[in-house]
């Protein structure tokens, strides 16, 4: 739940929406200092995302040409009054905003309702247009209104000459408020005991990590949590016992001091428990199955019972980390896991017999699909033990939840490799039919997003919709993001189009966020940035000075990338050739918060008192106290 004070007062050249578009690309001219960064609220068109379907009642060949992002092409309709335009959105959205129409004949007057649905049966006039008397290109229209899952423009009338149909549809959807922003930080512990001092704007305000970055904006913090501490690569047990049971009580009384929301992953590991490695935890290697099964109730009840007890009730509680090839490897999985390399050396548990001495809870992918008999009996057991281990930790959150009468949301976490998504959608399908047949289930499907192994943006947006569209009874989120913000390679990011500079990071990340808030039916519910104190950091390096450290203005995403207004900031004027060029004195802005409309008024720049004589386009600049306002004049022949 995003809580009251999250936002930092934003100036009016922060509020600007200048297409109501998110930039996407990389960072412009503006951004030519890496250390700069400047960020607009999120918002995208939905019209032209893939999964929305069009439906006309008349000239379905040129449909697509309405939401293609070129003006010079249209929609072109039947001559008869009615004919209509359908956007079949693929499910609900709260925060549909703004809708934008341009026509095709800006000398023609265009008589028309837009009407929107939550079920594509009953609609609703959002916009009424059915008396317009004045030519142009077309208008931009603020709204509000929960629950839009179909849009449809009904043309009414056009003038005598005017080509009926639509040549631009846009609908802006908005980072809805309740999409949580945050990350994990479990290195605070760390940070906070060698003295590090965090600072965004002035040094001397320079203050822990957890209370800097709520003061930036951001409102939510992920612990994860090992059951007994070890360094990977040594095996020794870590002193103090950094991100272990008992100090994440002490940070998790710290994060909610703060303001912000207290997320736990349960790595059931004693280190990092990720696709590539998911050791036991050293004390329950050699345990039977079904001791396994008690010990991983039991550490769970007690865990989040120690948290309850206390007073930090977690947000959500994910049962295991990156899941995808299951956790808490034993017999099944032969050792040696990986080759040793620099980085990890031997690793502790890598090619220990005792880890593997007994049976645990790793899938076994390289049987799945084979047509043996006992390769397949072999691939449905692993799955019967990992759902077994997973329930078992899932039924303890519940049982400590009810027992202090809190509801904890659950989440199961796993990630989607670049071209393999027939391979977590085959989790999925598994793993939730199998958990609810022993009674058990979870909130929310999570997984992580890396472009090194997972993509592009919009190749992982195809992904994440394809999985909510084969499970559309959860919650969605994107439990690890993260992109480099300093380059010291000069190496760009594999399948990023974003430089690594503060300004590419947080359009990074606003592309995320973007992409989880377009989830249909409102699903996406989080966005959680990965150590960004402490890899691919947002640290201004240059202007830090140990231990006082300086973000990047990367950080500020957190807080900018909301709307708090809505501004019509593009107008269409048509006027004929050598008459005067009147623009409109004001424009309308919408507030997000309560959904009224406003006129407020306009500063035209010194080309808009000029006369027009020649016939063509061109645009005229104007500034508001809410941003900047383009005036697209068309300047024609014909009689208005």
């Amino acid at each position: 739940m995003r809580r009251a004070g999250r936002r930092r007062p934003l100036t009016a050249a922060a509020v600007a929406l200048t297409s109501g578009a998110l930039l996407l690309g990389p960072a412009t001219a503006a951004s030519a200092d890496p250390d700069d960064a400047s960020f607009s609220p999120v918002a995208s068109d939905l019209a032209r995302k893939p999964w929305v379907e069009l439906s006309t009642t008349s000239g379905a060949a040129s449909a697509a040409l309405a939401v293609d992002g070129d003006p010079a092409t249209a929609w072109q309709a039947a001559r008869k009054p009615g004919q209509a335009l359908t956007l079949d959105l693929g499910g609900a959205y709260d925060n549909v905003r703004k809708v934008e129409l341009v026509f095709p004949d800006p000398d023609g007057v265009y008589r028309y309702v837009v009407e929107a649905s939550s079920d594509g049966t009953t609609w609703e006039t959002v916009v009424d247009r059915s008396r317009a008397d004045v030519a142009g290109r077309g208008e931009e229209h603020l709204l509000t209104r929960p629950g839009t899952a179909f849009l449809r423009v009904r043309l009414l009338d056009a003038t005598r000459g005017a080509t009926p149909g639509i040549s631009e549809l846009r609908v802006w959807n908005y980072l809805r408020d309740d999409l949580v922003l945050g990350a994990d930080l479990s290195y605070a512990d760390q940070d906070a005991r060698d003295g590090l001092r965090y600072w965004t704007d002035d040094p001397a305000r320079a203050g822990d990590l957890l209370g800097t970055v709520a003061g930036a904006g951001m409102e939510y913090v992920r612990l994860r949590v090992f059951n007994d501490p070890r360094d990977e690569r040594t095996g020794e047990y870590l002193e103090p016992a950094f991100q272990g049971p008992e100090r994440t009580l002490d940070v998790a009384e710290r994060v909610v001091a703060t303001g912000m929301d207290l997320g736990i992953d349960l790595h059931y590991s004693d280190s990092w428990a990720d696709p590539s490695k998911q050791a036991k935890p050293t004390a329950w290697r050699e345990l039977p199955f079904d001791e396994l099964t008690d010990a991983v109730h039991d550490y769970t009840y007690g865990t989040v019972d120690a948290l309850l007890a206390q007073g930090t009730v977690p947000a959500k509680v994910a049962v295991g980390n990156e899941l995808i090839n299951g956790f808490m490897w034993g017999s099944e999985k032969a050792q040696p896991w990986f080759e040793e390399s620099a980085w990890c050396g031997a690793c502790y548990f890598n090619d220990d017999p005792s880890f593997v001495s007994q049976p645990g809870g790793a899938i076994l992918w390289d049987l799945w699909g084979s047509q043996d008999p006992a390769e397949k009996a072999a691939y449905d057991a692993s799955w019967d033990r990992f759902v077994t281990l997973q329930s078992a930790g899932i039924r303890a959150v519940r049982e400590a939840a009810a027992a202090h009468g809190v509801e904890i949301p659950l989440e199961t976490h796993v990630i989607i490799d670049q071209g393999r998504v027939d391979k977590t959608l085959e989790f999925w399908d598994q793993f939730l039919t199998r958990l609810n047949a022993q009674g058990e289930d979870i909130d929310v499907l999570a997984h992580s997003y890396y472009p090194d192994w997972h993509g592009s943006p919009e190749h992982y947006e195809a992904n994440l919709h394809a999985i909510a569209a084969a499970h559309p009874g959860y919650a969605m989120e994107i439990a690890e993001t993260s992109h480099q913000s300093n380059d010291y390679d000069g190496l760009p990011v594999p399948n990023s189009p974003y430089p690594k500079t503060a300004q590419g990071a947080g359009d990074f990340l606003q592309r995320v966020f973007q992409i989880a808030n377009d989830l249909p039916d409102n699903r996406g519910v989080g966005v959680l940035v990965w150590e960004p104190a402490n890899w691919q950091e947002m640290v201004d390096w240059d202007s830090s000075a140990w231990p006082t450290i300086k973000f990047h203005e990367t950080v500020e995403v957190f807080a900018d990338s909301d709307a708090e207004h809505v501004l019509e900031d593009t107008v269409h004027v048509s006027v004929r050739a050598k008459d005067a060029l009147a623009l409109p004195a004001t424009v309308d802005v919408l507030s997000t918060a309560d959904g009224t409309v406003t006129a407020v008024p306009v500063t035209w720049d010194a080309a808009a008192g000029t006369g027009t004589s020649v016939p063509g386009s061109s645009t005229v600049t104007g500034s508001t106290a809410y941003g900047p306002v383009t005036a697209v004049v068309d300047v024609v022949r014909r009689h208005l």
